[in-house]
């Protein structure tokens, strides 16, 4: 499908096509998991972009997990996109209605901060009941949604599929996040101190830590977890990351209501890299 229709195109490097790929799957086992048992499968993208990602200055323009999905036939009854920049807002809204006109769609204009009220109002009544089972990407490649957010929103019996990356190499180290962004760490992980996080003295030791506190605060709230670990980077070894340099980055699948690792078998694939 032709993508270049000159409206917002969000930059990436290389290795985001695999990272697509990896969260497409781990939807499509999700859907595979509950079809049988919900009524209902909502897919909400809480840092939805413009639906679209490029790199080498739009030589090559591919779609993000939604719109890879969108593309097929799944059993989704609606599809729910967050996103308050008002230009990707408008390439997000300009594709939808061009490409996916059929399928049920809305986008809200809502920062993570403010999501859960925005999506309460179009979500079905019965969201804590056993029929409507939702997942809910959550890709901004930085640190601005905050747990409060998935604390709210797990309350909802909301699933996540969430990809542990952020910008992390010489510039913005770990003592970059620790000594200027530490208000935004606490934000992110729901902790009232970064005592584990000041004693790090590498990227990857920085890195370990977060994606520790993270796991370990989704099962304080009762959620299953399940992590999968992947190359930064593409299949054969090329083309590392200017942006992340670590070699792997994680993947989460949290949820309270389904076996995660029932679900993450089947994303498992020769790309497992073991990071831990």
């Amino acid at each position: 499908m032709e993508y270049k229709d000159g409206l917002s195109i969000t930059a990436a490097e290389p290795w985001f096509k695999v990272k697509v790929q990896v969260i497409t799957r781990y939807v499509q086992s999700f859907i595979g998991h509950v079809a049988g048992r919900a009524g209902e499968i909502i897919v909400v993208d809480l840092c939805a972009g413009s639906g679209l990602y490029s790199h080498g200055h739009q030589k090559e323009v591919f779609p993000g997990a939604a719109f890879t999905l969108m593309a097929e036939q799944w059993p989704i009854s609606q599809w729910i996109f967050c996103e308050p920049d008002p230009t990707q807002a408008h390439a997000l809204r300009s594709r939808l209605a061009g490409r996916f006109r059929d399928r049920n769609t809305t986008v809200l204009d809502c920062d993570p901060t403010e999501a859960v009220e925005a999506l309460q109002a179009v979500l079905p009544k019965n969201i804590r009941g056993g029929k409507v089972a939702v997942v809910c990407l959550v890709d901004p490649f930085s640190f601005r949604v905050p747990f409060a957010t998935i604390d709210k929103l797990a309350a909802l019996n909301f699933s996540f599929i969430m990809p542990f990356i952020w910008p992390l190499n010489d510039r913005m180290n770990y003592s970059y996040y620790n000594d200027e962004h530490a208000a935004t760490l606490k934000r992110f992980l729901g902790v009232g101190d970064l005592h584990r996080l000041a004693t790090t003295s590498s990227n990857a030791q920085f890195y370990k830590h977060i994606v520790r506190l993270y796991q370990t605060n989704m099962l304080m709230l009762g959620l299953n977890t399940a992590l999968s670990a992947h190359p930064v980077g593409l299949p054969d070894g090329r083309q590392g990351s200017l942006l992340m340099q670590v070699p792997a980055y994680y993947v989460g699948f949290f949820s309270r209501k389904y076996s995660t690792k029932v679900i993450q078998h089947s994303v498992y694939s020769s790309d497992q890299t073991e990071l831990f």
